[in-house]
């Protein structure tokens, strides 16, 4: 895609699932990239060693990679890696605030500490990580793009899961404002909405047959999506390809979000 070879690029939460899809498919196009992960350097490095074959294959065999530890639910660790970043590349280009976290439970039975913990990581973390970049792409007078990994929760309220649809639909508006405020300064802000995907954070239904069938009912494409279906959009949206798009969510759900309950008409 246009204008993402050569660009520094910074991935929170990019050991598995949708981050580390994100992460292999920037290096593909051509980024060089940090790889962020809280809890979990073997899987870090696996990101970093499927990102560095597949920038490879593409014919971008001169990339750099950072491995950079932090929790991005305490600054100290946010400032920390935004450092190490502009130590290892110069500048930073791309943002992606993928991090997040969840817990399950009856909404009037949420422990304090859990909610707090989830709209630490999910909302607070991403919102320093965009305020340090922003920090960043103003210093270096140059354009920059943030791209925020939201869900289609961010609209879809989730019985059980009220902490983490909560910071969802924080992150719609913290995406929105960002946007607004700094497109003069020719920086964009975008998020994406994953639907049902095949991560392991899922793995209580992609894993199980009955439970898996029960999810892809709710589907008008009758199918989870894949971590690298989100990645692909992500490509887009931090490419030159998307450089009139700002302050947009672009929904990646299978039709999740066209209220599929409706798809045979049960009220006039």
């Amino acid at each position: 895609m246009k204008g993402l070879a050569g660009k520094n690029a910074l991935i929170t939460g990019a050991s598995s699932g949708i981050g580390q899809a994100i992460a292999i498919r920037l290096a593909q196009e051509g980024c060089n990239i940090a790889i962020n992960y809280r809890s979990k350097p073997e899987a870090a490095k696996e990101t970093e060693t499927t990102a560095l074959q597949r920038a490879s294959e593409a014919g971008y065999g001169n990339i750099q990679t950072l491995l950079v530890q932090g929790d991005v639910s305490k600054e100290e660790d946010i400032l920390r890696i935004m450092h190490r970043v502009t130590e290892q590349f110069g500048s930073l280009d791309i943002l992606i605030n993928n991090a997040g976290v969840q817990t399950e439970h009856a909404s009037h039975e949420v422990p304090t500490d859990e909610f707090d913990w989830v709209l630490s990581v999910n909302l607070r973390g991403a919102f320093i990580c965009a305020r340090e970049t922003i920090k960043q792409f103003l210093a270096q007078q140059r354009p920059g793009v943030i791209i925020n990994v939201s869900s289609v929760h961010e609209v879809i309220p989730r019985p059980r899961y009220l902490s983490y649809s909560i910071s969802k639909g924080g992150m719609e508006n913290l995406t929105k404002t960002l946007a607004l405020e700094y497109a003069n300064q020719g920086i964009r802000v975008n998020a994406i909405a994953p639907g049902a995907t095949i991560t392991p954070i899922n793995e209580a239904w992609t894993d199980d047959p009955e439970q898996r069938a029960v999810v892809e009912s709710h589907i008008p494409m009758g199918r989870p999506g894949t971590s690298e279906e989100m990645a692909a959009a992500t490509a887009f949206l931090a490419s030159d390809e998307a450089a009139y798009i700002t302050g947009q969510t672009l929904f990646i759900d299978g039709g999740l979000t066209l209220y599929a309950d409706f798809r045979e008409t049960w009220s006039a």
